[in-house]
């Protein structure tokens, strides 16, 4: 088995490509050992000593540490992800292939009035940014829309990264201010 490894624009984040898929569909982050206890994989994960997130695409898992050096950590997240394929575990420990997006869309906020502009911006965000932050090992989803700002959360290598601000600000915003004139801000939440 041959893991391809690639940087993102977060220096804490490092993305690693198992070349197969590893969640059918959606996302699912792990902010900290006691959430990995869901997945086998994750939970392997944070054994690696200073492993302080985990992150699922649907080919690629994205693991960001709190210190220490990419050099040495590597080799000990490598084999974690290569153990946990060569053993034939499942992702989730009961079996399933479930994934964060219902749990997001559950805590969304918007006023029923604002229904068909929120549903451009999800629209927007599904087809031209979550595509673009996958590629650098993360996830953005919408969270809410009130009088205007648009609330998006962050996950996996665009939590925490120093570049966030101007993705969100400088990309994401104008975006959304081009084809949907309700929006005037976009904020992390």
């Amino acid at each position: 088995m041959f893991i391809q490894t690639e940087a993102t624009p977060n220096p804490a984040t490092l993305k690693f490509i198992p070349g197969r898929i590893v969640l059918d569909s959606g996302t699912m982050e792990f902010a900290n050992r006691d959430s990995a206890g869901r997945s086998p994989l994750a939970a392997r994960l944070f054994l690696v000593p200073g492993v302080t997130g985990v992150f699922f695409g649907s080919d690629f898992v994205t693991v960001t540490k709190a210190d220490g050096d990419w050099q040495h950590l590597k080799p000990a997240i490598l084999g974690a992800i290569m153990e946990h394929y060569m053993s034939g575990a499942p992702l989730l420990a009961d079996g399933s292939a479930a994934n964060d997006d219902e749990s997001d869309e559950a805590d969304e906020f918007f006023d029923a009035d604002d229904a068909e502009t929120v549903a451009q911006i999800k629209d927007l965000i599904e087809t031209r940014v979550r595509p673009a932050v996958a590629n650098d090992g993360g996830d953005i989803t919408f969270r809410g829309f009130k009088d205007g700002i648009v609330y998006l959360n962050m996950k996996g290598a665009c939590a925490g990264c120093p570049s966030s601000t101007a993705t969100l600000q400088h990309g994401i915003q104008n975006l959304l201010r081009h084809f949907v004139p309700d929006v005037v801000e976009v904020r992390p939440m």
